[in-house]
């Protein structure tokens, strides 16, 4: 019996990617770009291909719920062709005679993507459609539990792409049900990786020798000032917490509510759905078993994630997630983490600095780079969150999980993928878009001198400092 060598099985396909990449880019042409991305976003944005990505992805991760997922696949992709729609990724960039040098766009070459069992429709979507829009190829490398969706994704693909004649080896998928070998094999070879996900791929991609885009770890807290609008912000809390059952990084975590305000807010959390739970060790040895998080709770709609907690006859039969009151931060306190759930944690904070401290060290514990979110009415607090706390975005007076990754509503590009900075381990502190699928060549002309004296640069500091 004839086995297929799982390395060379790789290393054909990047193989084929590239051939494809440089007759794209040799015959390219903005046009054709454009065409390439647009392709791809429709054959996940036509309603009856995103109901079925949408229901295939619950059906196969156990992961999320359809409605939202159809949402998540129609509105990321939207605001991704919106956002890329007028970008220049093809010929003369720009052509300065002041300075002798012309810009040229060129592509980074093969994409190897790597993408999450959490979003396996929108993720690789995004990312190929990024990769087209710059003139590259891809090969995606889903999780096990995300093949499937990936797979149909692909075939919808190519199906626009028979349309307009592109060639399907632009963008190609490892096979199988996912292996580490030949993952680990696709971020060797390929030209840049973007990698969205588990840490373990992250730390791989960034020692893989290979230019790689990777992100951070998601833990976020949001802090409910005494000058909030409280019943916007429960509303607000409660529809990001829930959407897609928290499959989101930019789910809330933790909510840090300052003293004076926190029984009022408990009463509006409780209106929008938010049981909260007095006695953390309840919630702690239910939602963790033998030190991972419990499958039953992860991901789960309402009443699936309350009944694995065992808290069927203790909460409000139309609640929508759980609020568990807790005070530690760290490793021996899980609930400070990411979980992945229905469920967040609630500090009291004795007044906003103490919330900036508590958030702070929320942060260092896990998700230090990602994004924290403030409600309040104050337009100083945003400016003294941003420079006490190691992140790169505050969202502020926003539904975390919809703001951060982009919103019709906000400037952030839209993205599944949050960078995270130096804080977060990361390459980069932006919402990962199509900018970072593309480089330039420089053409350099000589211009006249341009040498300053000595004094012109010194001057001032000599004058303070002497020679």
């Amino acid at each position: 019996m004839n086995t297929v060598d799982p390395i060379a099985e790789v290393e054909a396909i990047v193989a084929r990617a590239r051939a494809a990449q440089n007759a794209f880019e040799r015959d390219g042409s903005q046009l054709a770009y454009d065409r390439a991305a647009q392709a791809a976003a429709w054959a996940i944005m036509e309603p009856s291909r995103n109901r079925h990505l949408a229901e295939l992805s619950v059906e196969t991760t156990g992961l999320g719920n359809v409605p939202d997922k159809i949402t998540k696949n129609h509105r990321k992709t939207l605001g991704l062709m919106r956002d890329i729609q007028h970008a220049q990724t093809y010929g003369i960039l720009s052509d300065d005679p002041a300075t002798g040098i012309t810009e040229i766009a060129r592509p980074m070459g093969v994409i190897g993507a790597v993408v999450p069992s959490t979003n396996p429709g929108a993720t690789p979507a995004n990312n190929i459609i990024n990769a087209l829009k710059c003139g590259n190829a891809i090969v995606v490398s889903p999780s096990p539990k995300g093949v499937p969706t990936c797979e149909v994704l692909l075939s919808y693909i190519y199906a626009e792409f028979d349309k307009l004649g592109i060639d399907r080896d632009l963008v190609q998928i490892i096979p199988g049900r996912g292996s580490k070998e030949k993952t680990q094999r696709l971020l060797e070879i390929a030209d840049l990786i973007v990698v969205t996900g588990s840490q373990n791929n992250v730390k791989r991609a960034y020692t893989s020798g290979t230019p790689a885009l990777a992100v951070g770890a998601g833990n976020v807290a949001v802090i409910v000032d005494e000058t909030a609008d409280l019943a916007a912000a429960a509303e607000k809390i409660k529809a990001s917490k829930t959407f897609d059952n928290a499959t989101s990084c930019s789910s809330e975590n933790a909510a840090v509510v300052v003293d004076d305000i926190y029984d009022a807010f408990v009463t509006e959390m409780a209106r929008t759905g938010g049981a909260l739970i007095g006695d953390d060790s309840k919630i702690m040895s239910k939602l963790w078993v033998k030190g991972h998080l419990n499958p039953q709770a992860i991901a789960q709609d309402a009443d699936k994630m309350i009944a694995a907690l065992g808290l069927t006859d203790e909460v409000p039969a139309d609640t929508a997630y759980i609020a568990v009151e807790t005070s530690g931060i760290g490793p021996e306190h899980p609930l400070s983490g990411e979980k992945l759930s229905r469920v967040l944690s609630v500090y009291r904070a004795k007044d906003f600095d103490d919330a900036v401290r508590i958030t702070r060290e929320l942060q260092l514990h896990q998700g230090a780079g990602h994004s924290v979110g403030l409600h309040t009415h104050s337009q100083d607090r945003p400016l003294t969150l941003a420079r006490a706390i190691p992140t790169s975005r505050i969202i502020v007076n926003q539904p975390h999980t919809f703001a951060a990754g982009g919103s019709f509503t906000n400037g952030m590009p839209f993205s599944l993928s949050m960078g995270c900075g130096s804080w977060g381990g990361n390459s980069i502190d932006t919402n990962l878009h199509w900018r970072h699928f593309m480089q330039t060549t420089k053409i350099v002309r000589e211009i006249p001198a341009n040498e300053p004296a000595v004094e012109d640069i010194f001057g001032d500091y000599w004058s303070e400092a002497g020679q």
